[in-house]
Parts: structure tokens; C-alpha cells; sequence
């Protein structure tokens, strides 16, 4: 028997085994361990390079690690970057109308979470899209030679990867990989981001935060506090939100490859000037969200007294039930169904009537474009005037916290 027909059952047995156990000859949990963190890498390449450094330029990356999210992308998503930015961006400019290109208020819920990635690759065909929303993403010689059209070539130098490192496992490690993003990202973040979950702040679309602890997806999670501040690199506003995403760009600037642009306002508060005045309206309308926040907590508060009175009388406090979750909102986001109930509320509570009008009263502040910026620091001092001779502690007090907001 001479070398060659020696070597060929050697060849053929060293394929097997590595096609069984690959070159790492991992167990099938370590494998799906393996998977689950490289899936987590990727969560978190879309999160800070895609959407707050690309879409959104609350960030900037130095080139090394913008480019190993880049890289990374190809791999694991055949994603290109102009166009992941301009729908994203489309998104915000057409949220919730026609022409977003993944809203369920649009499509449905059903039609978004379970055909996200469809809704995705039909955007990316468009040419005006990426046109008109594209600009300042990458276009040197590697993105147009290699990333840009060959998102396949991408996706299938993972599988071949993963089928090395696992053997026939990395096949589960790859199909774990490609849905990943379709799921949390396409699913979870533009469908249920938008049908389910709490609302820190009254946005003008109907994005949710669909868990405080910010993991998983990356940060993603809280869509609605990214939805009030799209600029904000950090999507956390609240003590007991977590973001992961603001945790790995710390560590990333801590290290000299990232340069935080923006982040959330914050309210700050000073000593109680006599009358409100020009700063004070400049403090509060950089904090609106947040003002208005404030509001929609002395309103429930409200209602809650409101009950308690009334069920000491042995009163019926069905309506205010319905008034305590819904009175706060904006009225274009309450149900049509129970429109009814609040009016009941409303005429039958005075305090409660009174609070919703001062607060379509304070909206105004900011939402008037043809008065002057004297004119509206005298409304906000008429508006400071009637709350705190109201007669009603809330409103008393709210308004002695306004006049004490900074910039």
C-alpha cells in the first residue's frame, strides 16, 4: 500500500470527525452557549454602531471599532450599513403614518413581528429611501467592493466558520446567529416596541419600553425613552433602568474609541424665583418630556384622592378607575371606548377637569410657533398664577417646582 491510498482514509477520517466535533470539539450546550454570546455581539454591533453612531450620530467610533461592527455585521447579518441607516431614519421622519416602513400602527402587529426582515429587505430596494435618508454612511473602496451586494458571501463565511469551529452543531450555532436580529430586532423592537409595554413619556408616536432592564436586545429595549430623545447615545432615564448598550460605549470611551455627542436632558432645579421668567420657559421647554412626565404623575395622584373620597361616601368609582390609567394621556392615544367614561369623570370632578385643561394649557408653551419669547414667558407666568390660585395642592405645587426649573 503506498502513501497516497494511506492518506486517503486519514483525509476522509479527519473530515468526519471534524464535520462531528469540529476544532473545538465543544459539548452541544457549550456550542449553544457560544452561540447565544456571539448572537449578543452582534444585539450589540446594531445597537451602537447601526443605530446610535449611524442613524442617529449621538456617538462617534474611532475607525477600529467602527469597523469591526462593520465587519461584524457582513458576517453575521449581511446587513449594509446606508441602507439598516436610511430606513431607520425613515422610520423616525414618517413614525406611525404611511411610508413608515415597519410600523404596526401601519401594518399590524401580526404583519411586523413575524415579517419584519421582509418589511426590511422591500425598504432596502428603494431607492429614494436610501437616497434621500443614506447620507454620511460609509462609501470607501471595501464597502463598495465587498460589503455592499455581497451580503451573501457575508452569511456564508459564518456558516463555513461555525461548521469548522462546532462541526455539524455550528449549523445550529449559525441558524441561531441569522435569527436573531429578525427576531429582537425587526420583531420585538419594531413591532412590540410599538403595540406593548410601559411609556415614561407622552412621544408622539406609540413607542413602548417594552422592559426597563435594557439586556437582551441590547438596549433596545427601551424604545420609548429613545423615541422622546432619538440623539440621546444613552437610552436609560430612569434610576431603575438598565441599558447594556450605555455600558459597553462607557467602556469603549473609557478606552479612547468612542466620543459620546449627546445624551438625555436633565431637569435641574434652583432656588424658587418670584415669577417665572424667560430662563425658566427655556428650562422648560428643553425638559418638556420630562415636565409633562412630572404632570401625568400629580394627575394619577389625583385620581387616586379622588377615589379614596369617593369610596368613603360609598360612591361608584368605576369611572375614575378608568381615569386613573387613562386621564394622563394624550388624547389621541385613548381608546375610543372608553372616551365615554372620562368625560364622566371630568364632569363629575372638577379637580381632575381643571388639571387637564392647565395641562393642554402648559402643552402650548411649546407647541406655539408665532408667539414671541416675551409673550410666552407672560403666558407661563399667567399659567404660574392661576395654578397656585387654583385652590388645588397639585397644581400649587406643581407650579412652585416650574418656577424653580434651571437650564
Amino acid at each position: 500500500m503506498n502513501a497516497f491510498d494511506t492518506a486517503i482514509p486519514a483525509l476522509w477520517t479527519g473530515l468526519i470527525q471534524l464535520l462531528d466535533q469540529g476544532l473545538t470539539g465543544a459539548s452541544w450546550w457549550q456550542a449553544i452557549l457560544v452561540a447565544l454570546l456571539l448572537a449578543h455581539v452582534t444585539i450589540a454591533s446594531v445597537t451602537i454602531y447601526l443605530h446610535r453612531h449611524s442613524a442617529h450620530r449621538s456617538l462617534d467610533l474611532h475607525p477600529i471599532a467602527s469597523h469591526f461592527f462593520r465587519f461584524w455585521l457582513w458576517l453575521t447579518t449581511g446587513m449594509v450599513t446606508k441602507e439598516w441607516t436610511a430606513i431607520h431614519r425613515k422610520h423616525h421622519a414618517k413614525c406611525e403614518h404611511e411610508g413608515d416602513p415597519h410600523s404596526p400602527v401601519v401594518f399590524g402587529i401580526k404583519k411586523v413581528f413575524f415579517e419584519g426582515s421582509e418589511l426590511y429587505r422591500s425598504e432596502a430596494k428603494n431607492q429614494e429611501t436610501l437616497e434621500r435618508y443614506g447620507h454620511n454612511t460609509p462609501d470607501d473602496w471595501i464597502e463598495r467592493n465587498l460589503y455592499t451586494g455581497r451580503s451573501k458571501l457575508g452569511v456564508s463565511l459564518m456558516l463555513i466558520i461555525n461548521v469548522m469551529l462546532f462541526g455539524a452543531l455550528g449549523l445550529t450555532v449559525w441558524a441561531i446567529q441569522m435569527i436573531w436580529i429578525p427576531l429582537t430586532a425587526a420583531g420585538i423592537i419594531n413591532g412590540i416596541g410599538h403595540w406593548w409595554g410601559y411609556r415614561n413619556f407622552e412621544a408622539a408616536d406609540a413607542s413602548t419600553n417594552v422592559s426597563p432592564w435594557g439586556i437582551l436586545i441590547g438596549g433596545e429595549e427601551l424604545h420609548n425613552n429613545h423615541h422622546t430623545y432619538p440623539t440621546s447615545a444613552k437610552l436609560s432615564v430612569k434610576p431603575y433602568e438598565f441599558d447594556i448598550g450605555w455600558m459597553y460605549i462607557t467602556i469603549l470611551k473609557s478606552v479612547g474609541l468612542a466620543t459620546v455627542k449627546k445624551l438625555p436632558p436633565k431637569m435641574a432645579f434652583g432656588d424658587v424665583k418670584p415669577v417665572a421668567d424667560e430662563k425658566t420657559l427655556e428650562a422648560i421647554i428643553a425638559n418638556r418630556y420630562e415636565v409633562m412626565a412630572g404632570y401625568a404623575r400629580e394627575m394619577r395622584a389625583a385620581c387616586r384622592r379622588e377615589m379614596a373620597a369617593l369610596q368613603s361616601r360609598s360612591g361608584d368609582a368605576s369611572a375614575l378607575q378608568v381615569a386613573r390609567r387613562w386621564l394622563h394621556r394624550d388624547e389621541d392615544k385613548v381608546p375610543a371606548a372608553v372616551k365615554p367614561q372620562l368625560a364622566q369623570a371630568r364632569a363629575e370632578h372638577p379637580v381632575l377637569d381643571k388639571m387637564i385643561t392647565m395641562r393642554e394649557e402648559l402643552r402650548a408653551l411649546w407647541s406655539s410657533t408665532n408667539a414671541t419669547r416675551e409673550q410666552l414667558a407672560a403666558d407661563l407666568q399667567a399659567w404660574c398664577r392661576r395654578a397656585e390660585e387654583s385652590g388645588i395642592v397639585a397644581l400649587r405645587d406643581f407650579s412652585i417646582q416650574l418656577r424653580s426649573a434651571r437650564v
